[in-house]
């Protein structure tokens, strides 16, 4: 048996949803660029038979939804490799629908793991990274979390809530040395697309056929055949991690690069447009 004492770790990452998909192919990247692994996941002997073992990874049991397991996996972490580095926010689902036709179960349940897994976890792994006045939290959020559409409405919503919450983080956790930063992906080349990753509403509501009814036939067509690279994306997350000054957020993909110059440029142009009203509302000077 190899001592863990003896082994040196560039860092130590922490992985939510590391059983499959883009999770997995990140804690593979990690683990090849000489790093510790926590690899989080519900199931943790499909953790072991996707990333195999080592002296360096460390599968645990952890529905980001149970706040208790969260703390229990922080607290693994350090007994096992001493300290938490890099937490990836990355355990998450989609939901296809129009707005109407979205469950309250389902938008629910969503938020559940989204969101207020996110915030488990995070808390969880806080008082580790502040102990150490060290650390970077990535929260993986998504295309949609820039610019919402039709059919991915309440799942974007999700995004956008992530997408506030990095930056509150960004500006809190500066001054102890603590780097956030949200991820973008555009459409990348996963499951996410399949019914493990994303839930369709059950509902149908015709009126809403031409927008997130077109959004469904899209949506079946392009599953697997995404363009963006998620082995690509796995090695840009070692950059990012590797960057004296990691950015805010981290748009990966052309698609999202188009996505947020146009909804920029939208943004510009509406209120140039509606400049007067918006600025008529002060108090006159005195």
């Amino acid at each position: 048996m190899v001592s863990i004492e003896k082994i040196s770790f560039r860092r130590v990452w922490f992985i939510t949803g590391a059983s499959r998909g883009l999770g997995a192919l990140i804690a593979d990247a990690a683990l090849a660029d000489g790093n510790a692994v926590v690899a989080a996941g519900r199931n943790v002997a499909a953790i072991t038979e996707r990333l195999g073992e080592s002296p360096a990874l460390l599968p645990v049991a952890l529905d980001v939804t149970d706040e208790a397991q969260g703390k229990a996996a922080a607290k693994a972490a350090v007994e096992k490799f001493g300290r938490i580095d890099v937490l990836i926010n990355n355990a998450g689902f989609g939901l296809l629908g129009a707005i109407e036709e979205s469950s309250d179960a389902d938008v629910r349940q969503m938020y559940d793991t989204n969101v207020f897994g996110l915030l488990n976890v995070t808390r969880a792994v806080l008082p580790v990274m502040r102990s150490q006045r060290a650390g970077h939290i990535i929260n993986m959020s998504s295309i949609g979390g820039y610019r919402a559409g039709a059919g991915f409405g309440a799942y974007s919503s999700t995004k956008f809530a992530v997408e506030g919450l990095t930056e509150a983080l960004r500006a809190e956790l500066k001054p102890l040395g603590i780097y956030a930063t949200v991820v973008e992906p555009g459409y990348f080349r996963t499951d996410f697309l399949d019914a493990s990753s994303l839930k369709v509403a059950r509902e149908v509501i015709a009126d809403y056929d031409e927008t997130s009814g077109n959004v469904r036939r899209i949506a079946a067509s392009l599953n697997h055949s995404q363009p963006g690279n998620p082995e690509k994306l796995a090695k840009a997350m070692i950059e990012l991690v590797d960057a004296s000054t990691p950015p805010l957020r981290l748009p990966l993909g052309t698609d999202t690069l188009k996505a947020i110059a146009e909804k920029n440029a939208y943004v510009t142009q509406e209120t140039e447009t509606w400049r007067a009203l918006s600025a008529s509302t002060d108090f006159a000077a005195s």
